[in-house]
């Protein structure tokens, strides 16, 4: 799978805990790993599901009568389960955040490595891409993007730089935006402090939270009564998300108690968090930030 190499694969299969009649979604098809596991698990009368926004996934497209790759983003997860006629599923794999194969085409400017357009769109068809964000958006806005999804506590000063920098010429590759930065870059915490400034402008272009948001939000609704979900998730920021919804039904506060205390969570955990094995993370260096968890309907 020299597309994207599939992480926890078989964890995050068994926890889905297939049915060979059943029907599955995999909302981040990619390189098709994940996809090919569930169906190699399947019977004759399963059906996988799966999403990919970016058209290159489209051709690791697999032959099989089964299956299905819809070309939309997974926040749109229920509307087009309903055009294919399934109101209700077995089981939902999310594999969240970047492809190896994003990361390694140097042209989409995801990567720090590589001298490329800022771009990092997920969806090429998108209007917004990193250029954007990085020349246009107003100073306090863009400082708050480094701060909520970098989690960089000096955005202010990296947000200020970009803006005076800017203003005398475009800032458009990613090594131009590496040079101006250079000042906040020791060479100890470079490729850490850019991953996080890459990671920022990332979710900001292709609007990650919110679609996890709205795909969390959908599960509840589209599970069958032992169904199952299975989360992978490579940030803090996502798995506080996944894990909170999981546990509360909600993304901030409390649940509401009724008269006798009670709370009315839409999902249950299954199991314990799972990461993983040293040995995993030795043949790809990828699965090092990797999460996995599980959740049925409570």
């Amino acid at each position: 799978m020299s597309y994207h190499s599939p992480v926890l694969l078989h964890e995050s299969i068994d926890a889905l805990d297939i049915k060979e009649d059943g029907v599955y979604v995999d909302v981040t098809f990619g390189g098709g790993g994940h996809s090919r596991e569930i169906l190699s698990r399947l019977g004759v009368s399963g059906k996988l599901f799966a999403f990919d926004q970016d058209p290159d996934a489209f051709e690791n497209s697999i032959d099989d009568e089964r299956f299905t790759l819809i070309q939309e983003n997974f926040r749109y997860i229920t509307r087009y389960l309903k055009f294919h006629g399934v109101k209700k599923v077995d089981g939902i794999l999310a594999d969240l955040g970047v492809s190896s194969h994003q990361f390694d085409e140097a042209e989409r400017g995801f990567s720090t490595r590589f001298d490329a357009d800022l771009d990092m769109r997920m969806n090429q068809k998108a209007t917004i891409s990193a250029k954007e964000v990085v020349n246009e958006y107003p100073e306090e806005k863009l400082a708050d993007v480094l701060f909520l999804y970098g989690e960089l506590r000096n955005s202010r000063s990296l947000a200020k730089t970009i803006v005076e920098e800017r203003a005398h010429q475009k800032i458009e590759t990613s090594f131009q935006l590496k040079q101006v930065l250079k000042r906040f870059l020791p060479a100890a915490k470079e490729h850490k402090i850019l991953a996080q400034i890459f990671q920022a402008i990332r979710i900001e272009v292709n609007e990650e939270l919110e679609v996890l948001k709205e795909f969390l939000k959908q599960l509840p609704g589209l599970l069958k009564e032992d169904g199952r979900i299975s989360v992978i998730s490579y940030h803090s920021l996502e798995d506080r998300l996944v894990k909170r919804f999981i546990r509360t039904g909600l993304f901030s506060g409390e649940p509401e108690k009724d008269f006798f205390g009670n709370t009315n969570e839409p999902l249950k955990k299954v199991g314990k968090l799972i990461v993983p094995t040293p040995q995993e993370i030795n043949v790809n260096n990828r699965a090092r930030s990797a999460k996995l968890r599980i959740a049925t309907l409570k």
